[in-house]
Order: structure tokens, then C-alpha cells, then sequence
């Protein structure tokens, strides 16, 4: 693969990464959050030229797991309630 090929799959790597991320903020965090980070960490590792976009894919990563603390110290550890 050529230098090319693997800056345009990190790019998209750069752009799942926030997408995940913004999504991880409604709805799913527990598993969106972590994807966001590792694909942002990915792309960062393989040279993306949207940098700035991994960076806020980064961060929003971290906000969905920080989102997702809050909600089980908000509910004392249960986000389902059955029955």
C-alpha cells in the first residue's frame, strides 16, 4: 500500500471518530465512546491530515465515557429499570 492509500484510510479513521463520538453523546456511550477513542488514537498513529477532527473525535470520546459516569452516579449504578 502507498503513502496515499494510508493517509486516506486514516482520514476516515479521523471521521468515524467524531462521528462515533458526536453520536456516543445521545445515544449507545458506553460502546460509541470507546470506539471514538480508538479510532481517533489509530488515525493519530497513521498519520491523518484532519487532525483537528481526530482531536475533537478525541474528545468527544472522553465526554461520552465522562456522560456515561454521570448517568450511573446520577442513578446509583442502574441504567435499566425492568419491571
Amino acid at each position: 500500500m502507498n503513502a496515499r492509500t494510508l493517509t486516506r484510510e486514516a482520514d476516515g479513521m479521523a471521521v468515524a471518530s467524531f462521528v462515533l463520538g458526536l453520536i456516543g453523546l445521545l445515544m449507545f456511550n458506553l460502546v460509541f465512546g470507546p470506539l471514538a477513542l480508538v479510532l481517533g488514537s489509530l488515525a493519530l498513529v497513521r498519520g491523518t491530515a484532519r487532525r483537528g477532527r481526530v482531536l475533537l473525535g478525541l474528545t468527544l470520546g472522553a465526554a461520552d465515557l465522562a456522560v456515561l459516569a454521570a448517568e450511573l452516579v446520577s442513578s446509583h449504578g442502574a441504567l435499566w429499570n425492568v419491571g
